[in-house]
C-alpha cells in the first residue's frame, strides 16, 4: 500500500512560481513512474507531467518549458517546480503513482495510476 501526500499549494499571480511536494509512505519500490495530474472545475483530469523511475521525463505540450518534474529518492518525494504560471494552469493538482509499466502514449489514462494523493488546490490570478 502507498499514501501520497501533497504540499505547496496556493494562490500566485500570473507569471510567479510555485514548487508542490508529493510525500509518498509505503513500500514505494513497486512504483513504475509517478506523475501529476490537475483537474479544473468542470474539466476532466488531466496528466501534466510524469517521471519514470530511471528518471525519463515527459510534459504535456501546455506545460513544456515551464513546469520541471523530479524526484529525491532518498526522501521519497516527488515535486512539481511551476514557473511563468497562467490563469489556465489553475486547479487542483493531485499526485499519482503507477504500478504498471510506462507508456508514452497512455501515461496520461487514468486507470493506469495505481494510488492517488488528496490533491493540492493552484489558483492563479490574471
Amino acid at each position: 500500500q502507498l499514501q501520497l501526500v501533497e504540499s505547496g499549494g496556493g494562490s500566485v499571480q500570473a507569471g510567479g512560481s510555485l514548487r508542490l511536494s508529493c510525500a509518498a509512505y509505503g513500500y514505494t519500490d513497486s512504483t513504475t513512474y509517478m506523475a501529476w495530474f490537475r483537474q479544473a472545475p468542470g474539466k476532466e483530469r488531466e496528466g501534466v507531467a510524469v517521471i519514470v523511475s530511471e528518471g525519463t521525463t515527459n510534459y504535456v505540450d501546455s506545460v513544456k518549458g515551464r513546469f520541471t518534474i523530479s524526484q529525491d529518492n532518498a526522501k521519497n518525494t516527488l515535486y512539481l517546480q511551476m514557473n511563468n504560471l497562467k490563469p489556465e494552469d489553475s486547479a487542483m493538482y493531485y499526485c499519482a503513482a503507477s504500478l504498471l509499466s510506462f507508456s508514452r502514449v497512455y501515461w496520461m489514462e487514468l486507470r493506469r495510476v495505481s494510488y492517488w494523493g488528496q490533491g493540492t488546490q493552484v489558483t492563479v490570478s490574471s
